[in-house]
């Protein structure tokens, strides 16, 4: 298979990934209730059960895809930052990316007062905080399995955003979600600048 054909190859998974996790956050939303149907959910999304059950094990975890799937990103988006930038600078950059466009309010207040759906969407944060410590531990030189820093500033990231989620969700709604990131990440900045080498 050509590069060509590899990259359309990942592009259509991705979007098929993304549409299934949407009709299944959608239909949760409509229905007030994420215990959505599997067939309702592939349905919604233009595929089979079949190709449904390729993508996600659970509604659960279809349901939280967007919030996984933007988590996994802030390691990206940090490796993409100048490699110039200081890590604290980098890092709120990076978790301001991941903020932006905000989440959906309704949803994200929905995964985070059911059981089922905040215990998955913790899942995603965690296996976000593995591409975000290597991000990390690429940027300052270290090795990862000899420096517990960038294991630490992986998870405490994750942790504000996290914390920062929630502060949002019961704010007043004239702050946005990247500005309640970023004020709450500026209790980590004095950590990062003075461990970072």
């Amino acid at each position: 298979m050509n590069e060509e054909a590899q990259d359309m190859r990942i592009r259509n998974k991705r979007a098929t990934r993304e549409a299934i996790g949407a009709a299944a956050l959608r239909l949760a939303i409509e229905q007030g209730s994420p215990l959505v149907r599997v067939y309702d959910i592939a349905s919604e999304a233009g595929v089979s059960p079949r190709t449904y059950n390729n993508y996600f094990s659970s509604r659960e975890e279809a349901i939280c895809a967007f919030q996984s799937d933007r988590a996994r990103k802030m390691g990206q988006a940090l490796l993409a930052r100048p490699a110039d930038e200081p890590l604290a600078e980098a890092v709120v950059a990076a978790v301001v990316e991941h903020a932006t466009p905000e989440p959906d309010r309704v949803g994200l207040r929905m995964i985070m007062s059911t059981p089922e759906l905040e215990g998955e969407a913790l899942k995603a944060f965690a296996m976000a905080e593995e591409p975000l410590s290597a991000a990390i531990a690429e940027r300052i030189g270290v090795d990862p399995a000899r420096d517990t820093f960038p294991d630490v500033m992986a998870a405490a990231v994750a942790g504000a955003v996290r914390v920062a989620g929630r502060h949002w969700l019961n704010g007043d709604g004239r702050e946005s979600f990247a500005d309640v990131a970023r004020r709450t990440l500026t209790h980590l900045l004095p950590a990062i600048t003075r461990a970072a080498p």
